[in-house]
């Protein structure tokens, strides 16, 4: 009986070659890893060096300062005044001049003024159709105006404020009572006549027209306004104010 040979190895055996590069590898590793922990342990050097430097210049100035208290700060006076508003006295001077400029006492109105069985009035380029309109009362009337009893300068201002506040409002039909007169010197009606002269000066007026007779006849007005046209320097504008000044 022949006895068993051994059977040839698989794997064949490793080159020299081989064995001399992988021995390579591992030193050029080696060497990486010993530098990186070397650079490692020079920063934590310098890392520590940095911080006892820092920490003898805080010991150093602490000792040349010496020791420090806050400095008491002085009582601080509380003022309990309030402003006063302030007032728009350029406005109100500039209104004040359009008041005082804006109507004449002496403008004769009747150049301009249509009459019929009573006197009515509309600006140019505006339809007489707007004047039938405010006859019939197509216009509700959303202000009033009394200037009974007062002096004609008072009436004039009056008349031109009132006009003045109203457009501001945005307000478009307004009645100016004047009265008939029969409580006057000699029963003439004054202010019938200065109303009419006033109001075609104004260039916020569309129209304006008698009353009807339950909304004051004769002795009332009714004015149909043009809102957005009362601003400073409006008085330019206005019929007579040459004559004003």
């Amino acid at each position: 009986m022949s006895k068993n040979r051994p059977r040839p190895s698989a794997t064949p055996p490793a080159k020299a070659g081989s064995s001399v590069g992988g021995l390579a590898d591992l030193a050029s590793l080696r060497d990486a890893l010993k530098q990186s922990a070397a650079e490692r342990e020079r920063e934590r050097i310098a890392a520590e060096k940095a911080a006892r430097e820092a920490a003898a210049d805080a010991d150093l100035f602490r000792r040349e300062i010496g020791e420090v208290a806050p400095i008491a700060a002085a009582a601080r006076a509380v003022h309990g005044r309030t402003p006063p508003a302030a007032l728009p006295l350029q406005t109100r001077r500039d209104e004040q001049a359009v008041l005082t400029e804006a109507i004449s006492d002496e403008f004769d109105p009747e150049v301009l003024l249509d009459t019929d069985e009573s006197l009515f009035y509309c600006r140019p380029g505006v339809s007489q159709e707007v004047v039938r309109k405010l006859r019939r009362g197509d216009w509700i009337v959303q202000a009033q105006l009394d200037l009974h009893g007062m002096r004609r300068e008072e009436a004039r201002e009056a008349l031109a404020e009132f006009i003045r506040e109203t457009v501001k409002r945005g307000l478009r039909c307004i009645r100016v009572i004047h009265g008939k007169g029969l409580g006057s010197v000699g029963k003439e009606p004054v202010l019938k006549g200065k109303v009419r002269a006033w109001l075609v000066q104004k260039a916020e007026v569309i129209a304006f027209c008698q009353a009807r007779p339950h909304d004051g006849g004769a002795g009332a007005v009714l004015v149909l306004l043009q809102p957005g046209l009362t601003r400073p320097g409006a008085a330019r504008q206005d019929r007579g104010a040459d004559s004003a000044s």
